[in-house]
C-alpha cells in the first residue's frame, strides 16, 4: 500500500514553507540587520556547540500515536538544509590568477559571497512488525565538497567564478515503536533526528556551528493504511496517552488534506492539523508569519538599488524579486482578503432561518395545525456596530472626577500616569484637551477619547475618528467656571 500522491504533495507545499521559513527577510539583501543572524527554527547543532551555548540542541524528537496493524509500514522522511559558503573570484584576463573578492560585477549584474543553503533529504522504510522486535538506526553521511560556477561577460571572457563550498555533516535517525497499554493497542513511534558531526577545528561562534548543524530540520511520517491521532485534540480513550509522549524542538500534526489519516508532519514551527498554504498566495516569501500583501507591496517599493542587493544577495532572493515585478495587478488583488467560512444558501432561502416547526397548514407531532412562522427578532443593528449594545452611550455617558461630572464636551488636562511607557506623553502633560466620548470597554473600565485643543489637525482627527485615550485617573477635571490658562 502506498501514500496518495495528492496527499504527499499537499504536505510537502507546507513542509517547503517550513524548510525556508526566515531564510532570508525582507528587504532580502545581506546588509539589513535582520540578515545578519540567520535560521532560527529547527537548527541541530553539532555536539560541540554545547560548550559554547547550551540552549542549541543538537537533538529531536517526535512521539506520536497511530493505529495500524502489525504489517503496516512506515515510511519516513527526514528532511533539513545544509549550509554551503558561497565565495566570489574575480579572474584575471591575462594571467588567469583568481582572488577572492566581496563583490564583482559582470555586465551590469552584480554578484555577492553569502551563505546559501542547500536541500538535504534522508529516508527510512520499516515494517512495524520489525520494528516492535528491534530500533531501525539509519546513520548517514554528507561528504564535503565543492562546485564551481564560472561568469563570463557579453563577448564569452571568464571575469570571475562562484565557488561553492560546504562542509560534511554526520548523523543518526533513531526509530522506535511500541504499543500502547489497554484495549485499544496503539502504536506509539518514536522518530529522534542527531546530529553526530565532528567539526575538524574548534566551533569560535555561531556561524561556525551553523556550517555544521542540520538546519529546519523536520520529517514526514506516513503510514499507507494506518491513522495517526491528532496530538492537538486527540479521541477522549488517547488523551492520557498523547499526554505522556515526549516531542523535543518539533512538534507532530495531522499533515495532508482534511480527509488525510495516514501522514504527519513534525516540524519546528508548530502548526495546526491540517494545516495549508493559502490559495492567495503566490509564492515564497520566507516569513510566513507575515501577511502576503504588506511584504509584496514593501517588496514592490524598494528602490532599483535595493534590488539589485537583493538579487546578488541569493537566487531565491532574486526569483522572489524577478516574480514580483511581473505580478498582474488581479493576483496582488486576491491577496487583499477572502472569506472561506461563507456556504452558499439553496435558492430562496431565509437569511433568518425559521424556528424548527412543521410548516403552515401541516400537522406536526401534537396534531396541531401550525401557523406559518414569523421573523420578529431580526436585528436593526448588526452586532457588530457599537449601537446595537444600548447599555451604552458614549456621546452621553459620564463620569465623576473629583467631584465634577466629566462627559462629552467636557475639557480636562492631561495627566498621563508612570505605568505609561510611551516616552510621547512627556509632551502632553498638562496640555488642555476636549473630551470626545466616555467609553466603557469589556472589562467594565472607562475610557476617555480626547482630542488636544492646541492640535491644528483636530478636526481631521476628530473626522477619522482618532482620539487619545486616558483612563479617569490620568487626567484632571477643569471646572466650567474656569478659563482657558
Amino acid at each position: 500500500m502506498r501514500l496518495d500522491s495528492a496527499h504527499l504533495e499537499h504536505a510537502r507545499r507546507v513542509a517547503d514553507a517550513v524548510l525556508y521559513e526566515g531564510y532570508l527577510l525582507y528587504p532580502y539583501h545581506k546588509s539589513a540587520q535582520k540578515n545578519q543572524v540567520r535560521f532560527q527554527f529547527g537548527v541541530l547543532m553539532p555536539p560541540a556547540y554545547q560548550q559554547i551555548d547550551a540552549s542549541e540542541n543538537s537533538a529531536s524528537q517526535t512521539e506520536c500515536l497511530l493505529e495500524c496493524p502489525d504489517d503496516a509500514k512506515l515510511r519516513i522522511v527526514v528532511r533539513f538544509l545544509h549550509l554551503q559558503r558561497r565565495t566570489v573570484q574575480s579572474v584575471s584576463p591575462d594571467t588567469g590568477e583568481t582572488e577572492d573578492v566581496g563583490a564583482l560585477y559582470v555586465d551590469g549584474t552584480q554578484y555577492t559571497s553569502w551563505d546559501e543553503a542547500a536541500e538535504r533529504e534522508q529516508r527510512v522504510a520499516v515494517p512495524v512488525g520489525a520494528l516492535l522486535g528491534e530500533d531501525r538506526n539509519l546513520q548517514f553521511h554528507i561528504g564535503s565538497g565543492q562546485a564551481v560556477e564560472d561568469l563570463t561577460d557579453g563577448r564569452g571572457l571568464q571575469a570571475g567564478r562562484l565557488i561553492r563550498r560546504w562542509l560534511a555533516l554526520d548523523g543518526m535517525i533513531r526509530v522506535h515503536a511500541e504499543r500502547t497499554g489497554g484495549p485499544y493497542g496503539a502504536l506509539r513511534l518514536r522518530v529522534r533526528i542527531e546530529n553526530h558531526t565532528a567539526p575538524g577545528t574548534e566551533l569560535a561562534g555561531r556561524d561556525d556551528g551553523l556550517r555544521h548543524s542540520l538546519i529546519a530540520a523536520h520529517a514526514l511520517i506516513g503510514a499507507p493504511g494506518g491513522t495517526f491521532l491528532s496530538m492537538t485534540d486527540p479521541p477522549e480513550w488517547a488523551a492520557a496517552e498523547v499526554a505522556a509522549c515526549v516531542n523535543v524542538g518539533t512538534w507532530p500534526v495531522l499533515a495532508g488534506p482534511q480527509d488525510c489519516r495516514d501522514l504527519v508532519l513534525s516540524s519546528p514551527v508548530i502548526l495546526y492539523d491540517h494545516p495549508e498554504i493559502a490559495p492567495e498566495s503566490a509564492g515564497e516569501l520566507f516569513d510566513a508569519t507575515e501577511i502576503d500583501e504588506i511584504l509584496t507591496l514593501r517588496t514592490l517599493a524598494l528602490t532599483d538599488s535595493e534590488k539589485r542587493q537583493a538579487r546578488a544577495t541569493d537566487p531565491r532572493a532574486a526569483e522572489l524579486i524577478d516574480r514580483l515585478d511581473v505580478m498582474p495587478p488581479e493576483m496582488l488583488e486576491r491577496m487583499h482578503g477572502a472569506i472561506r467560512y461563507l456556504k452558499s444558501a439553496p435558492a430562496g432561502a431565509s437569511a433568518f432561518p425559521a424556528a424548527a416547526v412543521p410548516a403552515a397548514g401541516q400537522p406536526g407531532d401534537d396534531g396541531i395545525d401550525w401557523p406559518a412562522p414569523q421573523i420578529t427578532d431580526r436585528p436593526s443593528v448588526p452586532w457588530w456596530d457599537p449601537g446595537s449594545d444600548t447599555s451604552v452611550s458614549p456621546e452621553t455617558d459620564h463620569v465623576v472626577i473629583d467631584g465634577i461630572t466629566v462627559a462629552r464636551g467636557s475639557r480636562i488636562r492631561m495627566r498621563p500616569g508612570t505605568r505609561r511607557a510611551d516616552a510621547q506623553d512627556l509632551f502632553l502633560i498638562g496640555r488642555v484637551a476636549l473630551v470626545e466620548a466616555v467609553l466603557h470597554d469589556v472589562d467594565g473600565q472607562v475610557h476617555l477619547a480626547v482630542t488636544p485643543e492646541d492640535d491644528p489637525a483636530a478636526d481631521l482627527q476628530r473626522n477619522h475618528g482618532r482620539f487619545l485615550y486616558f483612563a479617569p485617573d490620568e487626567v484632571e477635571p477643569i471646572d466650567p467656571q474656569e478659563g482657558t490658562t
